[in-house]
């Protein structure tokens, strides 16, 4: 399976302190198609921004596999394609390439409990991603960020873009 048969998505988040206001990113292209979306959020830390995200972008993926495959009048369904394509998550963050490709298994044996027995911090949007992981199954892979990768670029660009617009609109009067 190439890439070009997958759905590509690029995922970032930061904050400017941390905690502090703070904003998340996603491109996702699969072929010729391209969506970018970002939000913000006014007092958050850098690993919330990191794992919301993965999170927005899985559940506009859910949101539009789901309704495409709604029956018709006729009670058929046409899925599309990309429907059914891989889905391969490109994240800069290890905390979030680490959470959910070996911590969360354990975390969820221990009752939401880290090894040290603490409660797992984000436990809420680590519960919502893996609900999104177990839909859709997607791929995570480990990109560099700031080594040049165009997608990681332009959600590095959102995510600024985003924490600069919030910041600016809560100063407006």
């Amino acid at each position: 399976m190439t890439h070009q048969e997958s759905i590509i998505v690029h995922t970032d988040g930061g904050c400017k302190g941390n905690p502090g206001p703070g904003g998340w990113a996603y491109v996702m292209r699969f072929g010729k198609r391209y969506r970018e979306c970002s939000g913000a959020d006014p007092a958050t830390t850098n690993n919330k921004m990191e794992l919301t995200a993965v999170i927005m972008a899985l559940s506009f993926l859910l949101e539009r596999i789901e309704a495409v495959s709604r029956p018709r009048e006729d009670g058929k369904t046409v899925p599309s394609a990309w429907t059914k394509a891989p889905i391969i998550i490109f994240t800069d963050s290890m905390y979030v390439k680490n959470g959910i490709s070996s911590w969360l298994v354990e975390w969820k044996k221990r009752g939401w409990k880290t090894a040290a027995k603490k409660p797992v911090m984000n436990q809420e949007l680590w519960q919502r991603l893996d609900a999104l992981c177990q839909r859709l199954n997607p791929r995570f892979e480990w990109v560099e960020g700031h080594a040049g990768n165009p997608d990681n670029e332009r959600c590095d660009t959102l995510v600024g873009l985003a924490i600069k617009e919030l910041t600016r609109a809560n100063t407006a009067f």
